[in-house]
């Protein structure tokens, strides 16, 4: 009888632990599996212009790239793209890509000193904060990195700042080409000194600081 009274004891423990198994099966299979879900797409185009090749890639209703195709850290800045925006790149055409083409077009042939095609910062809070410094850089005018560290009150991170500057992955509209030396000297440019040198010229000339 004691036997008995023990097996069932533990017969009624097991049907416990087992009902609490399925519950928590249940309220697992009632939640959509991210596994499963499809990731979003950014889209791309190759876009030659007289400067470089340039990729762009739109997600959503922004723009999110327009970089340099064959700059060095073209691999880092595709994978933090995809990653952050959980998204895959797919080759087609999109209507923000279309419009991105027309006003950089616009602009190297002077016709256009500001862009309005909508952006997406994808970047850490920090990297967030130095572009968006940068679209306050007006056209024709630059800085250096110290004034550029200065207005973002933090003069002891000119390093940081320049590296989240070479992140950039929206050149030409986030104009990280507008940031030059100490000595008004050309640094470092993910599209070749040249390009940068190119646009600088374009834009007339070098006034740093001036606003």
């Amino acid at each position: 009888t004691t036997l008995f009274r023990s097996l069932n004891s533990q017969l009624s423990t097991l049907n416990s632990q087992l009902s609490t198994l399925n519950s928590q099966l249940s309220t697992l299979n009632s939640q959509p599996s991210t596994l499963n879900s499809p990731m979003s797409i950014i889209s791309i185009q190759y876009f030659s212009t007289p400067l470089g090749e340039l990729i762009l890639g739109a997600l959503g209703d922004a723009l999110c790239v327009c970089d340099w195709r064959y700059r060095k850290m073209r691999t880092a800045i595709d994978s933090r793209l995809t990653s952050q925006g959980q998204a895959r790149f797919v080759e087609q055409e999109h209507d923000i890509i279309i419009e991105a083409k027309a006003q950089i077009n616009a602009y190297l042939a002077g016709e256009r000193q500001e862009f309005s095609v909508p952006l997406l910062l994808v970047g850490t809070d920090f990297q967030k904060t130095v572009w968006e410094e940068l679209l306050k850089i007006p056209f024709g005018k630059t800085l250096t990195y110290l004034q550029l560290s200065n207005r973002l009150q933090n003069p002891k991170a000119i390093r940081a700042v320049a590296t989240a500057n070479g992140a950039n992955a929206l050149s030409i509209f986030v104009p990280c080409h507008r940031i030059i030396g100490s000595q008004g000297e050309l640094v470092g440019y993910a599209g070749g000194l040249p390009a940068k040198q190119k646009l600088l010229d374009l834009e007339g000339g070098r006034q740093v600081g001036l606003f």
